[in-house]
C-alpha cells in the first residue's frame, strides 16, 4: 500500500494506492514515513491540475470496495461531467433503485473528489457530503467547478 498527501483549497488530501489502483482519498496527511508510488504521484499531479482549473476529468485506475450497487453508484457519479450535477433521484432512476440507498452509497464513496460525489444533489437542496467540512466543502467544490449557479 502506498500513500501520499497534498495541501488543497479544501484541506489536506491523502490518496491511497493498493495493487495498482487508487482505493481511497481522505482528508488527512499521509502517515509519517509513508511511501508513495508512481500512481500516488500521478494522482497528486492530477489533483493539483484539477484545483488549478487545468483538468476536467481524472484519468486514474480506481478500485472501489463494496457491493456491486456501491460500484454502480460510483460509476454513475464518475460519469457526471465537471460543472454539471445530478440528483440522487436521477441516479436512482438510472439504476432502478430508490434514492435513499443511492444517497447512502454516495456518502460511502471511498474516493471523493476523484469520484465526484459532490456533484450529486438532493431533489430540494444540496444533500449531504461526507468529506471534511461537510456541505461547505461540497459548495466549495461546486463553485470551483462553475456549478455554483445551481446553488442560488
Amino acid at each position: 500500500m502506498a500513500e501520499a498527501s497534498l495541501e488543497t483549497p479544501v484541506g489536506t488530501l491523502c490518496v491511497v494506492e493498493r495493487d495498482g489502483a487508487i482505493v481511497r482519498l481522505s482528508w488527512q496527511a499521509a502517515p509519517v514515513g509513508a511511501s508513495g508510488s508512481a500512481l500516488t504521484a500521478e494522482a497528486l499531479t492530477q489533483l493539483r491540475a484539477y484545483f488549478a482549473h487545468e483538468l476536467t476529468e481524472f484519468d486514474l485506475p480506481l478500485a472501489v470496495a463494496g457491493s456491486d450497487f456501491q460500484r454502480a453508484v460510483c460509476a454513475a457519479m464518475s460519469a457526471i461531467p465537471l460543472g454539471e450535477t445530478r440528483t440522487y433521484g436521477d441516479i436512482a432512476k438510472d439504476l432502478g433503485a430508490a434514492a435513499q440507498p443511492v444517497g447512502n452509497a454516495c456518502g460511502a464513496n471511498p474516493i471523493p473528489v476523484i469520484i465526484p460525489c459532490h456533484r450529486v444533489l438532493g431533489a430540494l437542496g444540496l444533500g449531504g457530503f461526507s468529506g471534511a467540512g461537510g456541505v461547505e466543502t461540497k459548495v466549495t467544490l461546486l463553485r470551483h467547478e462553475g456549478a455554483a449557479g445551481l446553488l442560488i
